[in-house]
């Protein structure tokens, strides 16, 4: 029997998706209870993310009180001390505040701990907006350029083998034949560990965000690797072998900069092929 290749179309996505899998899935249909609730031991992170996912995905916007507490603890199913605990998880992380005799009210999004990785997983969960995905790369055009640069300064032989073995990676995977996002986030992720910096090596779970919210934007080049991106990802490994600080901090801005192009244009496309289909369901 032959087997046939895996479809270049589905990479597949590592930690973070996992993450997000995790969330819309706990434990399986086969073992959910009332309204999909797993087992009694799970039920706080389940209501957690499943509350936490609406209010970043715009059910319950910002300023707006949640339904009350009987009515869901009538829709989940669930003991009150369960439902409170997953209160105190979305509190803990600056989505919700409970007023005594007002309810229970979503925090303007400026309080949210948006780099949470839960949160990351939500926004990915709740289908990603293009303004999500250009702002995490926003960010990472402040952060990876100097990120580069430190690590032309300061990387290790160790470190540096983790950032050429990644971009190994990339180009026998450039194809689609592989895990490629995987590859592309431990490159970049090796060199914000590269920096010695603790604080910077933690930002990878943004990084790996914003990979997988322009695949679910429809980014092609997430499950394709361009050769003009790969000649880039090549630059900056370079530059940093080389210990030339501008230049790796030069090469990296080019490539972030290229590569939220890339996705602009890729939700420009859809956006047009969307177009004659909503008008043709307008006709029927």
């Amino acid at each position: 029997m032959v087997r046939r290749p895996r479809p270049p179309a589905e990479p597949r996505l590592n930690v973070l998706a996992d993450a997000v899998a995790a969330a819309s899935s706990p434990r399986g249909a086969a073992r959910r209870g009332r309204a999909g609730v797993p087992p009694a031991r799970n039920v706080h992170d389940f209501l957690a993310n499943k509350l936490g996912t609406e209010i970043v995905g715009g059910t319950y916007p910002p300023g707006s009180l949640l339904p009350s507490e009987a009515e869901l603890l009538e829709r989940f199913g669930v003991s009150r001390t369960a439902l409170r605990e997953a209160f105190r998880v979305l509190a803990a992380k600056g989505l919700i505040v409970s007023r005594t005799k007002v309810g229970t009210r979503v925090r303007a999004m400026a309080d949210w701990n948006m780099l949470d990785p839960d949160m990351l997983a939500w926004h990915l969960q709740a289908a990603p907006t293009e303004d999500f995905v250009a702002h995490l790369f926003q960010l990472r055009q402040m952060v990876e350029p100097q990120a580069a640069s430190l690590a032309a300064q300061s990387c290790s032989g160790e470190t540096l083998a983790r950032i050429e073995a990644a971009y190994e990676d990339m180009v026998r995977y450039k194809d689609g034949s592989g895990d490629l996002i995987g590859a592309d986030l431990r490159f970049h992720q090796a060199i914000l560990e590269a920096t010695g910096n603790h604080f910077i090596g933690a930002l990878g779970g943004l990084i790996h965000a914003a990979l997988i919210g322009s695949f679910q934007l429809g980014w092609q080049s997430a499950a394709f690797m361009q050769g003009s991106r790969l000649r880039q990802h090549r630059a900056v490994l370079e530059a940093i072998r080389d210990r030339k600080p501008k230049q790796a901090e030069a090469q990296m801005a080019a490539l972030l900069r290229d590569s939220i192009d890339d996705v602009r244009r890729a939700l420009r496309r859809r956006g047009d092929q969307d177009r004659p289909k909503r008008r043709a369901g307008r006709k029927r």
